[in-house]
């Protein structure tokens, strides 16, 4: 079994948020593993495969997994290398609250229907932001309480959340195609080439990764580009290396997907976290 590091940033009797590494491992999958609580996953760095009976979902960051307790699930790491994620563990009655109805079981324990649901870019924002103001300590926990319950609201509300679409075998392809993108994500792929992978038509491909996603395939790259880019931000004083190190043809294409995405450029979000780090005031 892969040895975790946990890195718990908050707990209080409202939520605890963990910052979970994982050194990766082989293409094959672990031994069962058992969920303790029912919780939420933001993966943010990495790419691992959740599988959960004959269903597969590819964790990367424009995802959340949902964890039911008691739930057995194995995992693989098709793409070598770590990977980490943060852990939302909510309090049942307040997370009862915050998911649609349908997105419950029925019965008197918490049980999610679905083991994954896609994100937006905002609150790919909201897992970036909490990690670095509670790993830094400049957040205090009713800072950090509220940030985490508004970053469970974005990601299981109705109006922000897209549920995969279609039948099990698109949804494979899907996730398929998903693998053959993380597994190189600086790659300046071509529709015709990732449609070889994947073993369909380049039409077909657009079709039922539309469908299941909810996003063109080209627009659910750059979206993975870019939280990659979060991650990095902090670190990386060359956003020009950055930009070329992920994928996109130039800092200026670059920093306009960034500000469409996310609402301010990356210079903009790196100095607002790093003036949070050094204490100093956020714009």
């Amino acid at each position: 079994m892969p040895h975790f590091q946990v890195q718990t940033l908050l707990r209080t009797p409202v939520v605890a948020v963990h910052d979970v590494w994982c050194p990766g491992g082989t293409a094959h999958r672990s031994e069962p593993e058992t969920s303790s609580r029912t919780h939420l996953v933001f993966p943010y760095r990495g790419t691992w495969v959740r599988h959960l009976g004959a269903d597969a979902a590819v964790a990367d960051a424009s995802q959340v997994l949902l964890f039911n307790a008691g739930e057995t699930y194995r995992v693989s790491h098709p793409h070598p290398g770590s990977d980490a994620s943060l852990v939302l563990e909510v309090d049942e009655t307040l997370l009862r609250e915050l998911a649609p109805p349908a997105l419950l079981q029925d019965g008197a324990a918490l049980r999610f229907r679905r083991q994954r649901l896609r994100i937006d870019p905002r609150a790919q924002v909201l897992v970036a932001l909490l990690r670095h103001a509670l790993r830094e300590g400049t957040a205090e926990a009713l800072e950090g309480e509220s940030l985490a319950l508004v970053l469970a609201s974005r990601a299981l509300g109705p109006r922000t959340a897209h549920v995969a679409g279609a039948g099990s075998a698109r949804q494979r392809l899907v996730e398929r195609t998903k693998l053959v993108l993380a597994g190189d994500l600086a790659r300046r792929w071509t529709l015709a080439e990732i449609a070889a992978q994947v073993g369909v038509s380049p039409v077909y491909l657009t079709q039922c990764f539309r469908q299941v996603e909810g996003v063109p395939l080209y627009r659910y790259q750059v979206r993975l580009r870019l939280a990659r880019a979060l991650d990095r931000l902090a670190e990386h004083e060359d956003l020009s290396a950055l930009a070329l190190e992920l994928g996109f043809s130039s800092h200026s294409h670059f920093a306009a997907s960034f500000q469409q995405a996310y609402g301010r450029t990356p210079s903009a979000f790196r100095q607002h976290v790093l003036g949070q780090r050094r204490g100093a005031p956020s714009r």
